[in-house]
């Protein structure tokens, strides 16, 4: 049987979630934004459970929540929903990464074609940014700082604290894409001076099609967001369209469930990892990023290509080289070329990622696969 170690990917639902949902669906389903009725009552009341149950994760308050299809959506309204404030305060000054998520770097590449200027945070083969280089191009005109917490990729958790220190005295905003530490790595994401965080529910045992903005407020303050879609006014105006009550109720749950159980979790996932690496090491294998998550490895092993690699875990692991978002092309990660790796390491790159149901790593099979394709 093949075990799944694609967790960065997507992961599977709790069995509790995936209850909560089903009963949701079929029992109550009622539209939050109906008001006549006890269906409509009980939707906007599970709605609000799950905002307090998102917010808690990142000591938020519940006020500061808005619900989105996921991480995704969110980022586009972080980065788009400021563009209005950039130009009439002649802020159009951004900073970001070029190992970010193509959901982060193509919203500010459209704002770089309309007449915003983009800055980069270079990253060496650590795959981990240097907060003095932040100090060196912030500027005043500078109206966002957009950093992505843990690589989808790598895994490499970049310094957040040392970033908000950094910015501790500049009104730049700060916006976090959370979408793979949220409710794991959550520790960081409760620094206030960070303004935006995206949330993806998939990745943290919710459904597909939900996820969050935190939108911390400074003093009494709100982000200063518009909305990127019309129609409705639902979520305090940015997020239109009839919410998604089950998913939302069920993306709370996995939440709290997350918040209660994050410290065995990473306890358990790190155990696996160095049991791999063990492994790995015997292969000489080489690992691609620094300061990495418990959930995750990339790694490249001399003489061995990725996409052999996949051909031959096939039935003992599903596997993957990169970004699910690009895995429909060939062309080698912007991640690790941003990382500065030579091209063989690049095109042997191999990601696994695990959960904490993830019992164990089929890691003699694994070796022996890719031993044969060294012979």
């Amino acid at each position: 049987m093949t075990t799944y170690l694609d967790m960065n990917a997507t992961a599977p639902v709790l069995k509790e979630v995936a209850d909560l949902v089903r009963k949701m669906f079929l029992d109550e389903y009622g539209n939050a934004g109906s008001r006549t009725h006890e269906f409509g009552t009980n939707a906007k009341k599970s709605v609000e459970k799950a905002r307090k149950q998102v917010a808690e994760v990142v000591d938020a308050d519940k006020s500061e929540v808005i619900f989105t299809s996921g991480a995704t959506e969110s980022n586009n309204i972080a980065i788009l929903g400021l563009r209005e404030f950039g130009e009439q305060e002649s802020k159009k000054h951004i900073i970001t990464t070029r190992i970010e998520h193509k959901a982060v770097l193509e919203p500010i590449e459209y704002l770089f074609k309309n007449g915003f200027e983009v800055s980069f945070l270079e990253v060496d083969e650590s795959g981990v940014v240097d907060s003095a280089e932040l100090k060196n191009l912030l500027r005043k005109d500078t109206l966002l700082v957009s950093i992505m917490h843990v690589n989808n990729e790598t895994g490499s958790i970049q310094p957040i604290i040392d970033i908000c220190d950094v910015l501790e005295l500049h009104e730049a905003f700060l916006h976090i894409d959370a979408a793979q530490s949220f409710g794991k790595l959550s520790d960081d994401l409760k620094c206030k001076r960070i303004d935006l965080i995206s949330v993806s529910g998939h990745k943290v045992y919710a459904p597909k099609g939900v996820g969050a903005l935190v939108m911390r407020k400074r003093g009494f303050m709100k982000p200063p967001l518009k909305p990127i879609m019309f129609g409705g006014g639902q979520e305090k105006g940015l997020r239109p369209g009839t919410l998604a009550v089950p998913l939302i109720a069920g993306f709370g749950l996995a939440c709290e469930i997350a918040q209660k159980n994050s410290t065995a979790w990473q306890k358990h996932a790190q155990s696996l990892k160095d049991d791999l690496i063990a492994a790995l090491n015997t292969l000489d294998a080489q690992y691609n990023g620094e300061n990495t998550s418990p959930f995750v490895l990339n790694f490249s092993v001399p003489g061995i290509n990725s996409e052999a690699a996949m051909v031959m875990l096939k039935g003992i692991a599903a596997v993957s080289n990169g970004s699910a978002c690009t895995s429909s092309s060939y062309t080698p990660s912007h991640v690790l070329t941003a990382m500065q790796l030579d091209e063989k390491r690049i095109a042997g790159a191999i990601r696994v990622s695990w959960g904490h149901m993830t019992e164990s790593l089929p890691i003699t099979e694994i070796i022996e696969k890719l031993e044969q394709l060294k012979l």
